[in-house]
């Protein structure tokens, strides 16, 4: 097993090239697929997640192995429904436990032909693309986000377009936002029609140049190094972000605003990739509830820095949690005992920490069960404690694959035990 063990610099100022959004590049090229456009995107992520779409949309193979990307796997699945040929798609031990019979069985009211090569519910899965009529759909609005956009981006290639009725609740709305948003600048016709209905007309995408934002959810881990850093005089600078941007998780700027980190973009245009400034300005809440029913991936960040402040929490919407990478709920209970918190869950959906402490167990390693955001969210904790010890580092190449080597420039000691 590779470990890490880091230790954290006095003083934090250095300027970050952060990765581009691994959300906007990953819709990007499907949609830049389907227009069937001649320039790839530019400033595309280099994280795995993006350079196995890369990788099926330039060869097509036979069977396409998406590793462990869960974007993928439910983007490609749609898009192979709609183009010919026959391929399975395939991933990880992990991936194969990752459910998808909601998105497969939606594709089949489309007319889409998908079997299971393994278990029923699960990948790999066999399909045989070809023209789908389209028309309306009902899906719940609580499954994941990426099988509503993945459905909504083959839309504009149905004959009949698509009306996509969302029943009950609607989680991750901004994701949902961002991909409309993203197929309106290609071209497409797609728009909330009622608060619960979506409508995609039958009109081809165009193509077009496109240039890929800078990752709000890389730069909430700058976000939290700034909050922990016992440097009163911190700063760190990001390039690349968008004031006003679709990603659902440039919410990250203002629940940091909570936490006593301030953020000036370089200009007031919004809409442009600009150089961003984190500062402390001194000021947080004493206690932080909030719901990230739009933003998830930002659950661990949040739980790890408020505990390090010693701010108790409550924190709502976290029912996608289980289904991601691993199940986070239970992942983030394990390591915070290894920190000395004891972090509680409730309804399948929540978790709150209301001050309990236990004995720590630093020299144990902080697991990362083969799910990124757990090295790159516990990373920052090195920062109140010396010589944190991450399990299995190499997950970061998922989304933020010079993780480590921009730590290092900013000051860190990272020692390959």
């Amino acid at each position: 097993m590779k470990q890490y063990r880091l230790s954290a610099p006095e003083r934090l100022a250095q300027t970050i090239q952060l990765p581009a959004s691994k959300s906007i590049s990953n819709r990007a090229l499907i949609i830049y697929a389907l227009s069937g456009g001649s320039n790839l995107p530019e400033n595309l992520s280099d994280c795995d997640d993006t350079e196995v779409i890369i990788e099926a949309l330039k060869y097509m193979p036979d069977e396409i192995n998406i590793k462990a990307a869960g974007t993928a796997m439910r983007f490609m699945t749609a898009y192979l429904s709609v183009m010919r040929g026959t391929h399975v798609i395939t991933g990880t031990d992990r991936m194969k436990h990752r459910p998808i019979a909601i998105l497969v069985d939606a594709l089949r009211k489309l007319g889409a032909q998908i079997e299971y090569v393994g278990e029923e519910g699960f990948p790999p899965l066999k399909i045989t693309g070809k023209k789908l009529a389209g028309g309306v759909l009902e899906i719940p609005g609580n499954v994941s986000s990426q099988y509503i956009s993945a459905l909504l981006m083959i839309g504009p290639m149905l004959k009949n377009g698509l009306t996509l009725q969302l029943t009950g609740d609607i989680i991750s709305r901004p994701y949902i936002d961002l991909t409309l948003w993203m197929m309106g600048e290609f071209g497409a016709e797609a728009k909330w029609s009622t608060p619960d209905t979506i409508t995609v007309a039958h009109k081809p995408y165009t193509s077009r140049d496109y240039y890929i934002e800078s990752d709000w959810s890389g730069a909430s881990y700058w976000y939290e190094m700034v909050a922990l850093s016992k440097d009163r005089e911190a700063e760190v600078k990001l390039t690349g972000l968008m004031d006003g941007s679709m990603q659902g998780d440039s919410t990250t700027r203002y629940i940091f605003s909570l936490l006593g980190v301030k953020t000036t973009f370089e200009t007031q245009k919004k809409g442009i990739p600009q150089l961003v400034t984190l500062r402390k300005n001194g000021r947080g809440v004493s206690k932080l509830e909030y719901d990230f029913v739009n933003a998830p991936d930002l659950a661990q960040t949040f739980v790890v820095t408020c505990a390090a402040l010693d701010i108790p929490f409550h924190f709502k919407g976290l029912s996608t949690l289980k289904i991601k990478e691993t199940d986070r709920i239970a992942a983030l209970k394990n390591e915070m005992r290894k920190l000395g918190y004891v972090i509680h869950d409730a309804n399948d959906s929540e978790l709150y920490w209301d001050g309990e402490r236990c004995e720590p167990n630093l020299e144990a390693g902080i697991d990362t069960y083969e799910d990124h955001r757990m090295a790159l969210a516990f990373a920052p904790f090195a920062l109140r404690t010396n010589g944190l010890i991450i399990n299995n580092p190499q997950v970061v190449t998922k989304s933020y694959p010079k993780f480590w080597d921009d730590l290092k420039y900013v000051g860190f000691n990272i020692e390959s035990l």
